[in-house]
């Protein structure tokens, strides 16, 4: 039994890495798409948007249809049609095919936090729950440093669609590992609605509403933060001098700053609480990020691993104090609610930085992120008596 949780932890952990690295090749395949369909700034931002807003839309549902046939069989799933919208992406001729490739490959990616948050908090339901979502937040980051860096180096030689392409073949065979791995232990197979018929469907588990809605608040400007700065990363930095080859290297150097930021943010709210952890890396994404702006391209470049650690690692703490504030057997629904706020805000905020960018430049809109912010301080001193309350 020992053994069972770790295993769990593992196959959430793989399935984390290959949903993150096809989320995130997106940032450096967006300037290369630029260019060759000649898009603007707010085509590029639709493009992110349509994919996040893909996972947004069918995270509730993917929660409930959890509750009756398990985790197991919606996460392979998942994980193929994400593939294949990925494969079919690399014969696609312009802006519109894209646009209906990255929804179909959105929604199969809708499954994948809300259920493998879900596993890991039941493997782990009596303790250490919060370092194992920690360690499953990390295993995320690996996807994002290893896949763009890697897509990024292969594109010279073989050119972005047989790149894509054999990332996407990568996770067809990861669909099937997940299946016969879960089906192995046992894990996700049977849903709590089998066994849960006395319980309202309405009921959605949540213990405090208003924590739960604070919570909430925060991840949306954090998700919105992350998605907006980086959409347009890239650009920035090719307009300070750097090369599309080189926008992989440094996509990889937020991603492992952000990887290591998953991993210690969790274990640091532990020590020093949920709030304090928030604000301290909440005011240094944003610090970071208005910093970022004014340098020249080498010492941006050394700001962006320190940079991901602030900027990814408030979702450790976020993600891991959700479990606090919901009941057991509502839990799948439960996160499947707060990533669908969270990855909802993912989805609009390039769309929404895109057309500042159009108006007033790429740095006017980073300005704006950057400043934005700020706003979840007054947000965490909601969380105090709700995160009291359940400690006791």
């Amino acid at each position: 039994m020992s053994r069972r949780p770790r295993a769990i932890l593992g196959t959430a952990c793989g399935t984390h890495f290959i949903h993150d690295g096809f989320s995130d090749i997106l940032y450096v395949l967006l300037p290369v798409w630029a260019r060759e369909f000649g898009l603007t700034f707010t085509e590029v931002g639709l493009l992110r948007t349509v994919y996040s807003g893909g996972m947004a839309s069918f995270q509730i549902p993917a929660g409930l249809l959890a509750e009756r046939w398990g985790e197991a069989r919606l996460l392979a799933a998942g994980t193929a049609v994400t593939a294949l919208g990925f494969v079919a992406a690399g014969f696609s001729g312009g802006f519109l095919a894209l646009l209906g490739c990255l929804i179909v490959g959105g929604l199969g990616s809708g499954v994948q936090h809300p259920l493998s948050s879900s596993l890991v908090s039941e493997a782990y339901e009596s303790g250490r729950r919060r370092i194992a979502l920690g360690t499953y937040n990390f295993s995320g980051d690996l996807g994002k440093v290893v896949v763009p860096a890697s897509v990024a180096l292969a594109m010279p030689w073989i050119g972005w669609r047989s790149a894509i392409e054999a990332y996407a073949a990568v996770g067809l065979v990861a669909a099937g590992v997940i299946l016969l791995v879960l089906l192995q232990l046992h894990a996700g197979w049977e849903g709590v609605a089998r066994n849960e018929t006395s319980r309202s469907s309405a009921d959605w588990g949540i213990r405090d509403v208003r924590g739960f809605q604070a919570l909430s608040a925060i991840q949306i400007i954090d998700n919105s933060t992350r998605s907006g700065f980086l959409t347009f990363l890239p650009f920035l930095l090719i307009a300070k001098g750097s090369t599309v080859q080189s926008i992989g290297v440094a996509l990889m150097l937020v991603f492992a700053g952000g990887a290591v930021g998953k991993f210690l943010c969790g274990a640091l709210a532990e020590r020093l609480g949920v709030i304090r952890t928030v604000i301290i890396t909440e005011v240094a994404t944003g610090g970071a990020i208005l910093l970022l702006l004014a340098l020249p391209l080498g010492p941006a470049l050394a700001l962006l691993p320190p940079l991901g650690v602030a900027l990814n690692g408030t979702s450790s703490v976020l993600y891991g104090t959700v479990a606090d504030l919901v009941t057991s057997d509502r839990r799948a629904r439960s996160y499947g609610i707060f990533y669908t706020l969270g990855v909802g805000a993912s989805a609009l905020a390039p769309f929404a930085y895109g057309l500042v960018s159009d108006w007033g430049g790429v740095p006017v809109a980073l300005g704006l992120v950057g400043s934005l912010v700020f706003l979840t301080l007054p947000l965490t001193l909601l969380l105090r008596r709700p995160l009291a309350a359940a400690a006791c």
